[in-house]
This record gives structure tokens, sequence and C-alpha cells, in this order.
């Protein structure tokens, strides 16, 4: 399987999903137009640790080792970086999951997923992690504190690394075209489930979600 047309195909289905996420709205949204450090922070600590926890539950479940070592790493780095972006503010509330990466518990528990599938999931949730991450380093780097844009840009880097590490691993359990649409379909469902989120958050708040900035 040629991973980098995998990626390439999954921006090029999502491409208006993944640009507007990537937007100056998209923290505005997420964060239900509380654009203060403890909001921010509160987003990505809790999409990170809704992202822990399903990729715990994908590990568990995994039919090879290469879809099993994927998960465990990914997560160990999703909660790693919950427990970091909690600690950034006192006001920071308790860890809980965020509804703009719900779509990745679809292909958990009980849904009889395959690796593939969940493989394909988390290069999705990959994609919409690095545009949050990218966000929230422009908002703290313009809040002049460059510590902490510099922890989401490391997570940023650290997410492109174990994303492409996902790909590897997808090109390892992909057999034939079925499980590549497989994977591709639910790349696509983890993307559109976050800018779904994305819409519905700044249509509550009488904002229009098309424009991009």
């Amino acid at each position: 399987m040629d991973t980098d047309a995998f990626l390439a195909e999954v921006r090029e289905a999502n491409e208006t999903a993944l640009s507007r996420l990537g937007s100056s709205k998209s923290l505005y949204a997420f964060t239900d137009g509380e654009l203060e450090a403890a909001a921010v922070a509160s987003v990505a600590a809790n999409v990170a640790h809704a992202a822990a926890a399903a990729l715990e539950a994908y590990a568990a479940g995994a039919s090879s080792d290469a879809a099993a070592a994927a998960f465990t790493a990914f997560g160990d780095l999703a909660a790693e970086h919950a427990g970091t972006a909690e600690s950034i503010s006192d006001d920071v509330p308790a860890l809980e999951s965020h509804d703009a990466v719900a779509a990745l518990g679809d292909y958990g528990d009980g849904s009889d997923a395959s690796d593939a599938e969940r493989l394909g999931a988390l290069v999705g949730y990959a994609l919409v992690a690095k545009k949050l991450a990218e966000q929230s380093t422009g908002f703290f780097t313009g809040e002049a504190d460059p510590r902490t844009a510099s922890t989401f840009r490391s997570y940023g880097s650290d997410v492109e690394a174990h994303r492409d590490d996902a790909l590897d691993a997808l090109a390892v359990v992909v057999d034939g075209d079925a499980d590549r649409e497989a994977a591709l379909a639910a790349a696509t469902a983890v993307v559109q489930g976050a800018y779904e989120e994305y819409t519905a958050r700044l249509e509550a708040m009488g904002v229009n979600p098309k424009p991009v900035c």
C-alpha cells in the first residue's frame, strides 16, 4: 500500500474540513467563544484525553502487533499531552472527553472494527490533532507565552511522527482494496466528526462557520 497516496487522499477528501479546523475560528468554536488560556488548555487536554482512552481500547482489541504498537504509542503520547495541557493553568477543569473526537469511539469496543479501520481512524485523528496544536501554538505565541507555545509546537511534531508510524502499520495490515477503502472511510469519519462539532458550536453562537477567517 502506498501510504503517501493514502494520506493525500484523506486530505483531499477532507480538504474543506481540515482547512476550517485549521482556521482562526477553530479554537473560538471549541472553547465556545472563551479564548482564554485556561479554555484553550482545557480543549487540548480533553481532546487528547478522549483520544488516549479510545486508543487504549483500540490496542486492547488489536489483531496485529503492528496495529497494537501504533495504538499504544500514540495513546501514550495523547495521555502525556493531556496531563501537560491540564497543568498549564490552575483553572483547567478535570479531564473529560471532548466531542470533537467522539467519532474515535465509534470504532472502539463493540464496533467489530478491523485494525485497518482503527488505524484509518487514527490517521484522521492525527490530522485533526495537528491542526488544533497549530492553533494552540499560535494562541500562546500571541499571549506572549513562548514556553507553552513551544509545548504545543512540539506536540504537533510528535503527532506527525506518530501519524507516520500509524501509516506504516496500516501498510502492514491492509490486505486489498476493501481494507484500504474501510481505512479511508474511518479517517474521513473522524475528520468530519470534528468538523461537524466545529460547525455546530459556531452555529449555536450565531457565527457563520463557512468563512475561514
